[in-house]
């Protein structure tokens, strides 16, 4: 008998940051989507030896002529039909926008299905820690053509450009900026110690939270967006990525905070992106 083989899963772009150390960017989002099945065409907008956060490094951004030469060579691709979801998120030149939205379009007339997930990487509770016009062309120019997005509270702040403090200025937020799902990461819970992702789609509000990490590594923010994807592109419901997502995140951030690590290691808690041992509540909330 011939034996049962798996039925392989469709191709994800992942376009963002290249770190040599580190699990930012690409190198979270890529190791994520492909240990849960997926293939992954991975594109850098940035290379650099490890996130700023840790201190100075070189930063090498590919010339915007030579970036949008590349995407469109994707898009012309005889193999685009595999892709069935795109992820965005740190550029390294406002430029950039515009090639991504032309690769955004092409997939999905290939594939009308497809799905491209908008993570505007450009700020936190500090402020921008991108150029304005980096900030500008991901509000601008890629949230509208986004299915989901995925901002934290500061990004979504900014863009929105008024104060949240709350889960109601936030949903409220949500509702009002495209896309129709948006997933807002860090967000606060009515207990002090805890935090949380807010998922407002269409009707529907949910509140996952789990208990603050204090000191968290970086990188949260991309390992959400891939396996959020994951999972809707997976077949689960809007409820069940959410709770899958933010179990496995808050695993792999409180682990690699118990080793004092600086970094997600999430090459060593892989089993927790597949099957996350803790559990975290998440509550349906009054549409505001």
């Amino acid at each position: 008998m011939t034996p049962h083989l798996p039925v392989p899963k469709p191709a994800v772009i992942v376009i963002s940051s290249h770190v040599a150390r580190g699990t930012v960017g690409n190198r979270a989002a890529v190791f994520a989507l492909e240990t849960l099945g997926f293939p992954v065409w991975a594109v850098p907008t940035v290379m650099l030896p490890w996130h700023l956060g840790h201190g100075p490094g070189t930063k090498i951004v590919a010339p915007p002529e030579q970036f949008a030469a590349l995407l469109g060579d994707l898009e012309g691709s005889k193999w685009l039909g595999e892709v069935r979801g795109v992820l965005s998120g740190f550029l390294g030149d406002y430029r950039q926008a515009d090639a991504v939205a032309s690769l955004v379009r092409a997939v999905k007339q290939r594939n009308p299905d497809a799905l491209y997930v908008c993570d505007p990487v450009m700020g936190d509770l500090d402020g921008l820690y991108v150029p304005q016009a980096v900030a500008e062309a991901m509000r601008d120019q890629l949230m509208p053509l986004a299915d989901i997005a995925t901002p934290n509270r500061y990004e979504l702040a900014w863009m929105s450009g008024r104060e949240l403090t709350d889960l109601p200025s936030l949903a409220q937020a949500a509702r009002a900026a495209p896309p129709r799902t948006m997933l807002v990461t860090s967000s606060p819970a009515a207990i002090a110690g805890r935090v949380g992702n807010l998922l407002v789609e269409g009707e529907q509000e949910m509140f996952a939270e789990h208990d603050l990490v204090r000191n968290p590594p970086n990188g949260v923010g991309d390992l959400t967006a891939s396996l959020y994807l994951a999972h809707v592109l997976g077949g689960d419901t809007a409820q069940e990525a959410l709770h899958a997502t933010t179990a496995s995140v808050y695993e792999v951030l409180k682990r690699a905070a118990q080793r004092g690590s600086n970094e997600l290691q999430i090459e060593t808690d892989a089993h927790s992106l597949r099957h996350p041992e803790t559990e975290v509540s998440v509550r349906q909330l009054q549409a505001v």
